[in-house]
């Protein structure tokens, strides 16, 4: 839960959708991959990134059942992960962010088990596996930071499911807004001013609520004035509150 959250929060130049950035030139290298690496070190894992041309909206970067090959990493734009069980429910699993690392669900499987998409214009770096454990062996230090990142993914799998089961809707959405005013902090970012890039629906569905209660919350929170709402763009005006309230 990969946020600028939006293209338009990033600063303006170079242009993030563009092809020819490389790992060492990315915005983003202090929080992807290349965290790990020396200059030379990056550069071995440049050779093997794949970088193609944007996605639009509603496009997918791959489907549940497709066979495993790569691992992806957010340049710009936000992308969804979702499943979805055998009566035909989408279930949302994750929002991705720049810099975040996506597709970790294929590891432990031949195929994936979720599919991704993306929620607005998005670039995104395709890192074969196959080559990436290849690189991990020479690279030890590239190996113990993708380490970490599959941790990650772990705690926050585990983080999702006490939220759905034990949080009051009121501590659900705020924890949400957290965690994307902090990832946008990452990024050298407002904290409290940005853009979500997900629907009402998408994050009832993440946060396991309808979007009525999404949208009474949101309302809520702005006659408490922890929050200035203007459809998707969010100016949290009480962080210290915001926090309270999640129990953060």
């Amino acid at each position: 839960m990969p946020n600028p959250v939006s293209t338009s929060a990033m600063t303006a130049s170079p242009c993030p959708h563009r092809q020819g950035v490389s790992c060492g030139d990315c915005r983003m290298k202090a929080l992807c991959l290349p965290l790990a690496l020396e200059l030379d070190q990056v550069e071995r894992l440049d050779r093997i990134v794949q970088r193609g041309r944007p996605f639009q909206r509603d496009e997918y970067i791959y489907r549940a059942g497709t066979e495993f090959r790569s691992v992806y990493a957010v340049r710009s734009g936000t992308i969804k992960t979702f499943s979805v069980n055998d009566q035909g429910v989408e279930q949302v699993t994750g929002f991705y962010l720049p810099g975040e690392i996506f597709g970790m669900d294929g590891i432990a499987h031949t195929n994936h088990i979720s599919s991704a998409v993306a929620l607005e214009t998005s670039s995104i770096c395709e890192i074969p596996f196959n080559r990436l454990e290849e690189l991990s062996l020479a690279l030890p230090n590239l190996q113990r930071h993708f380490f970490q990142l599959m941790s990650r993914e772990i705690i926050n799998d585990q983080r999702l499911v006490a939220l759905i089961g034990k949080n009051s809707a009121e501590e659900r959405l705020a924890t949400l807004l957290l965690s994307i005013s902090t990832r946008n902090a990452q990024r050298n970012l407002s904290e409290v001013r940005f853009r979500l890039p997900m629907s009402r629906a998408d994050i009832g569905n993440y946060l396991g609520l309808t979007v009525e209660t999404v949208s009474r919350i949101f309302g809520r929170f702005q006659k408490q004035r922890l929050l200035k709402v203007d459809k998707k763009e969010i100016e949290i005006l009480d962080l210290d509150s915001l926090q309270e309230l999640a129990n953060i």
